[in-house]
């Protein structure tokens, strides 16, 4: 071989190696995470959900990449959402919340979907059952509807006086509302109290639903679980301490804020749970061979603060209940 010759293999050779190099390194995964909600009310939620893949295995930012779809409240969005996940080529979608739920099992049968609910998952659609969901779609479920009895029977131990009551709902989310206000309207029933279903979408329904509530004169409100209200669990607390309205919500922040109660279960540790899964998914699971999971540890948070200022004497017995005490 000629000096020149030997000189244009080394060279050639020097230029094709960091090609080769760069060829070889692996590719970060990348999933979808498509939630009704907002970042600022979801945050929680989110880190929990990226300590679920750290826990088997995936750190945003190493090996994975997330893709973060939020519709703040706006179902309406979540199709168009879900479309630029799907033409992104993320490889597992999760899913936050019944609305997104429902949107992302529309838009894909493909691509494997991990859910957060707290709707029946079996009923609405989602999954041929718990143990056997089939298809590409599992996932962690709350079961909202099965504490909405419990939720006004504790709001009427502590306002036993109180012959109406009401419910607050987000219309635009039919398929979990509606067995929430079915669950609702049939405990109130049995406890012999006045019920209405009074409805928000956006913030600003929130000065009718309180005016509302003065009118009808109504005791006590129950808030139900929705992604819209989830992400705002400061301001309703907030807002029922302003208004004096005897309250009862999910999370620990609607307490802390000035509500009367808070019941329900950790909503966090099912983002946690569904991390999990789909850190799974990606090692090669199927999601049809994953039993849907529920969260069944639920807090009860009382406020004694708020209910000193609204005249109301708490239980002993109920104090003991209580899972924590905010004096």
């Amino acid at each position: 071989m000629q000096r020149r010759d030997f000189i244009k293999v080394i060279t050639g050779s020097v230029v094709a190696w960091p090609l080769a190099s760069r060829a070889q390194q692996p590719t970060t995964t990348l999933i979808g995470f498509l939630s009704g909600a907002s970042p600022d009310g979801y945050a929680q939620m989110a880190a929990a959900f990226r300590q679920g893949l750290k826990e088997t295995g995936y750190v945003e930012g190493q090996n994975v990449a997330i893709e973060y779809r939020w519709a703040n409240g706006k179902y309406d969005r979540l199709p168009a959402l879900a479309a630029d996940l799907i033409r992104r080529q993320v490889l597992v979608i999760a899913a936050g919340g019944t609305p997104a739920n429902l949107v992302a099992k529309t838009a894909t049968s493909t691509i494997p979907i991990v859910f957060t609910s707290g709707g029946d998952p079996v009923s609405n659609g989602l999954v041929v059952s718990f143990n056997r969901p089939g298809g590409n779609v599992t996932g962690v479920v709350t079961l909202n509807a099965e504490m909405m009895p419990k939720r006004l029977q504790l709001l009427h131990e502590l306002i036993p006086t109180a012959s109406v009551m009401a419910l607050l709902v987000n219309p635009t989310d039919p398929a979990l509302t509606g067995p929430q206000s079915s669950a609702a309207l049939s405990a109130a029933h049995t406890l012999g109290l006045a019920f209405h279903v009074l409805n928000a979408s956006t913030e600003r329904d929130f000065d009718g639903v309180f005016a509302k509530l003065i009118e009808l004169r109504a005791g006590g409100l129950v808030i139900s679980g929705d992604p819209f209200f989830n992400s705002r669990p400061t301001l309703l607390g907030s807002l029922c301490a302003r208004h004096a309205v005897p309250a009862i919500f999910e999370f620990r922040e609607f307490a802390a804020a000035g509500g009367l109660v808070s019941y329900g279960p950790h909503i966090a540790d099912s983002y946690r749970l569904a991390g999990i899964y789909v850190a799974r998914i990606l090692k090669g699971e199927k999601p049809a061979d994953l039993p849907v999971q529920q969260v069944t540890k639920v807090d009860m948070i009382i406020n004694l603060k708020t209910a000193m200022a609204l005249g109301l004497n708490v239980p002993n017995t109920l104090i003991g209940r209580a899972d924590e005490v905010i004096e």
